[in-house]
């Protein structure tokens, strides 16, 4: 069945990712564009010969010009679709369903929902319209999700950086139903956790390190622990749960410290004798080496460095220098956990920039485990900068 929608004409030579379903169309691959389409309307993408490739939504105004939908000339983008790609999303995360389970609902581009994320917060679902496309079909991805999920409410956290490169303004509030407590409580691998999903980092919580804390407990047991750039705390808890020596929570936000002491708390860590430090993690882990202090666990789980592939050359020295800190700190066989969530530094050059790290340092260091983002994060295999999050479980010698 045909539909009757403007045409972007590809240039010669720029059809391989649209036939390869990568979901971009760049501004530098658009021949010309045939009718009046206003941004954020569905437009037919054909090739220089005019044969149809994909449907997807126009933004003149950003650099990706296109966001592809569907390359079948039969699934168009219309209401229906929004539904039944909503419907998919969530039957992929119904092992992960529960009555307090938190998890990533729609990744975006990696759930053929370009530009839509959507957070699952115990009774409540925390959106980012990311793009005009999203931002335009609001409302009816609101009343699929209602209608998919009951939720007890809605609530918007469209605050991302992104937004600009698509002319959108900030946007935060409630879109349906309950708005949420001040603090919404979730379990995750048997523990509580207190999210602020209205003014919190992303939409509240690091959902994408679900399966890393995970991972981090093995470790922890007996161990004095340094859990950098801490947050609300999320490490600590499971690191403590596990049977940590000590811990070390550094982090700038005095508010998120507050939030990792409730934490312990919730968990019945209360009478433990951690330690919270209010600072720059870069100056405290300086202050630390001066004064010789060791551990035997080092948790390096920093915000993102390179916004742009302007700032990669930038973020690596911030990499490479916050692991040699690290690596100074540690004991003879101590465990570095290192983490880097900037999609643009590629797994294999973070290895580098920690491999760099190890030389300055003087120390030999074991990969022992590989990390990614959690299975709740998916990544299409036709869209590998979905995998933005990278990390190393080093042994240093």
């Amino acid at each position: 069945m045909s539909h009757s929608v403007a045409a972007v004409i590809l240039r010669e030579g720029k059809e391989k990712p649209v036939s390869n379903h990568h979901p971009w169309v760049f501004s530098g691959a658009v021949a010309r564009i045939d009718g009046h389409p206003a941004d954020g309307d569905i437009v037919e993408v054909q090739d220089a010969r005019r044969q149809f490739m994909a449907y997807g939504y126009l933004n003149r105004h950003s650099q990706i010009t296109v966001r592809l939908l569907s390359w079948d000339r039969d699934v168009f983008p219309d209401d229906s679709f929004w539904r039944d790609g909503i419907d998919l999303a969530v039957a992929g995360r119904k092992e992960l369903a529960g009555e307090n389970a938190a998890y990533r609902l729609i990744n975006a581009e990696s759930d053929s929902l370009p530009g839509l994320i959507v957070d699952r917060y115990a009774g409540y679902l925390v959106l980012q319209a990311l793009t005009l496309g999203i931002e335009r079909r609001k409302a009816d991805i609101v009343s699929a999700l209602r209608d998919a999920l009951s939720p007890e409410g809605i609530y918007e956290r469209s605050d991302v950086d992104v937004r600009a490169k698509e002319h959108l303004p900030s946007c935060v509030g409630s879109l349906w139903g309950k708005e949420p407590p001040a603090l919404v409580e979730i379990t995750e691998h048997g523990l509580r956790y207190l999210v602020d999903v209205r003014r919190g980092h992303k939409t509240g919580f690091y959902l994408d390190q679900r399966d890393n804390r995970q991972r981090l407990n093995r470790y922890a047991v007996g161990r004095r622990v340094l859990n950098a750039f801490a947050y609300t705390g999320s490490f600590a808890v499971g690191a403590r749960r596990s049977g940590a020596e000590s811990i070390v929570n550094i982090d700038s936000s005095a508010d998120a410290l507050a939030l990792a002491r409730a934490n312990m708390d919730l968990n019945g860590y209360a009478d433990a004798a951690d330690e919270y430090v209010v600072g720059d993690v870069f100056t405290q882990l300086r202050a630390y080496r001066t004064a010789g202090r060791q551990f035997d666990l080092v948790i390096l789980d920093p915000p993102k460095f390179a916004y742009s592939r302007q700032q990669v050359l930038d973020a690596c020295r911030g990499y490479k220098d916050i692991n040699l800190l690290a690596m100074q700190l540690l004991s003879p066989g101590g465990i570095l956990f290192t983490m880097s969530c900037s999609g643009l530094v590629s797994p294999d050059l973070f290895q580098k920039v920690v491999f760099g790290s190890s030389i300055d340092a003087g120390r030999d260091g074991q990969i022992l485990e590989k990390l990614s983002q959690s299975a709740d994060h998916p990544v299409m295999l036709t869209f590998p900068e979905g995998e933005y999050l990278k990390g190393l479980v080093c042994r240093m010698r």
